[in-house]
């Protein structure tokens, strides 16, 4: 790859030799077009290690254009961040994973690109999600949101510790030309903009207004018929969610509220999907799955207790957690599940002998890591698609649990729990699993929170840790 800085400039630019190589590649995307009707062509540029890729796209994006952003500030200060989409993938149903993986596969196995350098998520790349449900997010309210989605955009910044790489994508046609296709895509190059992200409203004229879209008590009771149908047999846990709705006085900023995650919540995985007027944003804690070559690695994440100001409090509450048979029974059944669901795909399986508690600004978790070495190249969408859903958010065995979970809430997830990430040109790619989310509608949010139900469960106690999960967004959205 040829690279060279761009945010040593003034301002942002492809130069003539970028956009003669960018024209070089989409004159071969268009002999690929018309042998096989479309045609991908790329290139990658670096960008100075000061520019934030968040806060370009976010800046840069225009009404109703898809944007996406992810990033993850102490991992490296990962970040991946995208605008625009010159081909959409879609799918529905069970097969919905495998259909987004072949779509991709397909159009990028001859795509015309720079060879691979710089950090992860550099390159040609597929960004977006997918619905908990093979159905789901088929709601008014998740307008926009396919059940399965994954967007090539545009325009994409990767940046890991001072690397950052911009890269331009084009599609290409049978009659289209090169040089207009490299022409369009320099032009919007040319107009991102390098701005910070803008800030919360402190004072808004009229405050936010919370409610469940449910009563607390409708939660309670779906508790309670939960474990009476656990404590029956042939189901160990089950995943409940809430749903609670903020309306504030003035539209939601997505933007602004990534500011504030990434701040609180350095060590989640803080992301925005944006579709039309809408944004769908979490500060996310749990892995499901990187793949990098033929390495795999994943989390398992149940158990949860507050948070103390005090310290001493909040040791003492870690080590109650460490010690609670019903969160450590609930968090081996999920990675339990994971390591049964990775084997027949890999050489080895390696999990830790015990969990560790995972300190996030609002609550604690029990956490286990585990990592496999891949028998076979799968790639990561595919991966995502083998462990989703895991025990954490769905339930055990989730054949059961699965018809009862929309029966108990009485909402549609949409893309709650569901896996939203990324994949690159060589199948390698990170997807987290959406949760302490919100989707954002003009002034309308709506915000989701689940727990484990198993045999001892107290329903006010379940209650309770909703709440808690809830103190991630709730405070940043009814300020």
């Amino acid at each position: 790859m040829r690279a060279s800085a761009i945010g040593q400039r003034d301002g942002f630019g492809l130069t003539a030799a970028e956009r003669d190589r960018l024209e070089t590649h989409a004159r071969r995307a268009v002999r690929r077009a018309r042998r096989r009707g479309e045609g991908l062509a790329s290139i990658t540029v670096a960008l100075d290690r000061k520019v934030d890729p968040v806060a370009v796209i976010a800046a840069s994006r225009r009404p109703d254009e898809p944007w996406f952003a992810l990033e993850q500030p102490d991992a490296d200060a990962f970040a991946l961040a995208a605008l625009g989409c010159v081909r959409p993938i879609e799918g529905a149903g069970s097969g919905r994973f495998g259909q987004a993986a072949d779509a991709w596969r397909s159009l990028v196995s001859e795509a015309a690109a720079d060879d691979a350098d710089g950090p992860r998520g550099s390159g040609p790349v597929a960004v977006g999600g997918f619905a908990f449900s093979p159905h789901g997010a088929a709601s008014a309210d998740w307008q926009g949101f396919a059940a399965a989605s994954l967007h090539v955009p545009e325009i994409a910044i990767a940046r890991r510790g001072e690397e950052v790489r911009l890269t331009v994508c084009v599609l290409a046609r049978p009659d289209d030309d090169p040089a207009a296709l490299a022409g369009r895509a320099a032009e919007r190059v040319r107009d991102l903009v390098d701005a910070p992200l803008p800030l919360l409203d402190p004072s808004p004229v009229e405050p936010a207004r919370v409610a469940s879209a449910m009563p607390p008590e409708h939660y309670v009771a779906a508790v309670q018929r939960a474990v009476d149908v656990i404590r029956e047999g042939g189901l160990e846990k089950i995943v409940l969610a809430r749903e609670v709705l903020v309306r504030a006085g003035a539209p939601h900023d997505a933007a602004a509220v990534l500011g504030v995650l990434r701040e609180a919540f350095p060590g989640c995985f803080v992301f925005a999907v944006g579709r039309g007027e809408k944004a769908f944003v979490a500060a996310s804690p749990e892995l499901l799955v990187r793949r990098e070559g033929q390495r795999a690695s994943t989390l398992a994440l149940a158990g949860t207790t507050r948070r103390s100001a005090d310290p001493a409090v909040d040791d003492h509450l870690g080590e109650q957690l460490l010690r609670s048979a019903k969160d450590r029974g609930e968090q081996a059944i999920v990675a339990r599940r994971i390591e049964q669901t990775l084997r027949p795909h890999a050489v080895w399986v390696a999990a830790a002998d015990e969990p560790v508690v995972v300190r996030m600004a609002n609550v604690q978790h029990l956490a286990t890591p585990i990592r496999a070495q891949l028998r076979h190249p799968i790639g990561a969408v595919q991966l995502a698609g083998a462990l989703h859903p895991t025990p954490a958010v769905g339930g055990e065995p989730f054949a059961v649990a699965q018809p009862l979970i929309p029966a108990l809430e009485g909402f549609d997830r949409g893309w709650y729990a569901g896996p939203v990430g990324w994949t690159d040109a060589h199948e390698d790619g990170e997807f987290c699993v959406a949760l302490r989310c919100a989707l954002l509608d003009d002034r309308d949010a709506r915000c989701y929170a689940g727990v484990g139900v198993v045999a001892d469960s107290d329903p006010q106690a379940e209650l309770a840790e909703t709440e808690a999960k809830l103190g991630a967004l709730l405070p940043v959205l009814s300020a």
